[in-house]
Formats: C-alpha cells, structure tokens, sequence
C-alpha cells in the first residue's frame, strides 16, 4: 500500500516528508486529531457497513467542525471563529 502512495505522489510531484520514528510530537495535530476521533467517535459505535462507517463519520466531521467549542480559539467551534474572521 505505501508503495502505491509513493508511486502516486511521485507521479504528482508531491514530496512526502515522514516524522522520525519513535517522534509522533513532530505531527502532534494529526495525533491529536487521530485520539479525539477514537475516543468521540470509533470507540462509540459499531458499523454495520462501510456505507454506515462513512455516514457516522460525516456526521461527527460536520459536529466537530460546526458545533464542538475548541479552547484552543476561545472555546468556540471552529466554523463560528471563521465566519467571524
């Protein structure tokens, strides 16, 4: 599977740029993103399907970005910071 990702950025001219292993601090927002995805969405439901799967995810995708108050931005969801922007 990685082979045919590099293949594909390759042919794109895409540079793939890998964290050093053992140093997941180098991509702590997609670590993060990846635990706040397991404890308030996987952990959280079984899937009948794929179809299901995807479903459940657009809805939580839509929820954490539209309604969920990050601290982060002032404990407002991230789409009220946006359009106030």
């Amino acid at each position: 599977m990685s082979s045919h990702l590099i293949t594909w950025a390759n042919k794109h001219k895409i540079t793939l740029i890998y964290i050093q292993p053992g140093k997941p601090t180098q991509n702590a927002y997609v670590e993060r993103f990846n635990r706040t995805a397991r404890h308030e969405w996987l952990d959280l439901h079984e899937f009948e399907s794929v179809e299901h799967a995807q479903l459940m995810a657009t809805q939580w995708v839509w929820t954490y970005n539209n309604q969920r108050p990050n601290s982060a931005i002032g404990g407002v969801p991230p789409k009220t910071y946006l359009n106030a922007a």
